[in-house]
């Protein structure tokens, strides 16, 4: 088992930044991928960002390139999403999840987080 617990998230105006994280613990955090989803009220989840298990390989959602930078610190068994230049229509609640692969699908993601809240104000 993973567990994961996000933080981070908040209230922020359109064209400031966050940054999230994901602390895990569990399992050798290091023998995962991350990802981060997000899902917007009334809307499906859907694939932001991926890191591979040792950070070399990265994949991002064609509306968050350029402006969104996952990274990750297996010492310190977290991951991150840098969020800036946050638009509105980035308001959703954030989750960060782990697989076996680096993979841009949830369902090839076996754990899961809490989820945290961003709300970007226009």
């Amino acid at each position: 088992q993973v567990q994961l617990v996000e933080s981070g998230g908040g209230l922020v105006q359109a064209g400031g930044s966050l940054r999230l994280s994901c602390a895990a613990s569990g399992r050798t955090f290091s023998n995962y991928a991350m990802g981060w989803f997000r899902q917007a009220p009334g809307k499906e989840r859907e694939f932001v960002a991926a890191i591979s298990w040792r950070g070399g390989n990265t994949a991002y959602a064609d509306s968050v390139k350029g402006r969104f930078t996952i990274s990750r610190d297996n010492a310190e068994n977290t991951v991150y999403l840098q969020m800036n230049s946050l638009k509105p229509e980035d308001t959703a609640l954030y989750y960060c999840a782990a697989a076996s692969i680096i993979t841009t699908m949830s369902y090839n993601y076996d754990y899961w987080g809490q989820g945290t809240q961003v709300t970007v104000s226009s």
